[in-house]
């Protein structure tokens, strides 16, 4: 996936600051725990954390102090989506359209570039999957928010989408829409439900795992099953992964409804704090995506086998024993979760 890395220089004065807010700069050398946390995947990052409640108030904290480096919008709050994108929408017929048109409708915010080789392949996928959706009759609109270099890009991408686009003559209100949904990299699609509320980020994974769009809006499934679409999802946090003696499809229901119930616990836990679970669920049979994850890892050939892997702090975690059972998964998750577990390196 293409990165995007900001290397912005910004001051504040010390009038600036309040005690419920704290700073958190991620220039490498600090501890992966809050990388993590943090979905950090470039550097320089500034993350905002309100003290008061642990919670995060904006990811994309560069772009904060390079739009509003007096910090008159202090303490930089997340908005509504409605009232980030107000204003009007292009077509590629030059016509417009105000952002009202987007009520009652799920949006994929479409974070995107004609330089960026994976944004041209995810966009002529994302363009059958928004026809296809469209043609059963849900209300769906993508709104194309650009990145590229220059207007004359951008128009041309622009015109091979039949969706909506901010016009990128607008860009305070395309890193508006950055600074909402803290995007470090592109390509990026952000999926909301009709109320705006974000049903995942994970939209361009979502996209290509499902080519006929059955399972639209794409609400995140607690348990994955490998594959080469999906596997960049290693790399944005801690993950367990299940390997199974499988070849054939169907193979791996079985490993995924025994993992499945703690999976979910998990994911209602965290979404009753409203936040992000610490921890992503994937089955992998034996296929040159799972011997690729075995190799890179250094992990043994047994099937059953139970991990944790965290690539972004090079670290595993092996259950290597005979049966897996639904306690053993929750007592292995539960005692990462708790710090209990002794990482080897990858």
């Amino acid at each position: 996936m293409s990165r995007l890395c900001c290397t912005l220089p910004f001051t504040f004065t010390s009038g600036c600051l309040h005690s419920s807010t704290i700073f958190i700069l991620l220039l490498g050398g600090i501890y992966m725990k809050l990388w993590n946390k943090y979905k950090v995947t470039s550097i320089p990052s500034l993350v905002f954390v309100d003290a008061s409640t642990g919670k995060i108030v904006c990811r994309n904290g560069l772009l904060v102090v390079r739009d509003d480096p007096k910090g008159l919008e202090f303490p930089w709050g997340p908005k509504p989506f409605a009232e980030v994108v107000a204003g009007p929408l292009l077509r590629n017929n030059r016509q417009t359209t105000d952002s009202s048109s987007l009520e009652g409708h799920y949006v994929g915010v479409y974070f995107s570039a004609h330089w960026c080789p994976p944004c041209r392949s995810l966009t002529r996928v994302l363009v059958e999957s928004y026809r296809t959706v469209k043609e059963s009759g849900q209300k769906f609109e993508i709104v194309f928010v650009s990145a590229d270099r220059s207007e004359e890009s951008f128009k041309q991408y622009f015109s091979e989408m039949p969706w909506l686009a901010v016009p990128y003559s607008d860009e305070a209100r395309r890193s508006r829409l950055n600074r909402l949904y803290g995007i470090q990299g592109i390509p990026t699609l952000i999926l909301l439900d009709t109320e705006g509320h974000m049903i995942t980020r994970q939209g361009r994974v979502e996209v290509l795992n499902d080519p006929e769009c059955r399972l639209f809006p794409w609400h995140p499934r607690p348990v994955l099953e490998l594959s080469e679409s999906n596997a960049v999802q290693l790399h944005e946090g801690p993950c367990l992964v299940l390997f199974v003696d499988a070849e054939e499809e169907g193979e791996l229901e079985p490993a995924k409804e025994l993992i499945q119930p703690i999976a979910e616990k998990l994911m209602a836990k965290y979404k009753a704090k409203e936040e992000e679970t610490p921890l992503l669920f994937f089955v992998a049979g034996e296929d040159d995506m799972s011997d690729s994850l075995r190799d890179y890892t250094n992990l043994p050939e047994a099937a059953p086998l139970l991990t944790i892997l965290d690539m972004s702090a090079r670290a595993k975690y092996v259950r290597d024993v005979e049966e897996i059972t639904p306690a053993v998964v929750e007592q292995f998750v539960g005692d990462f979760l708790a710090e209990k577990l002794k990482p080897e390196p990858i």
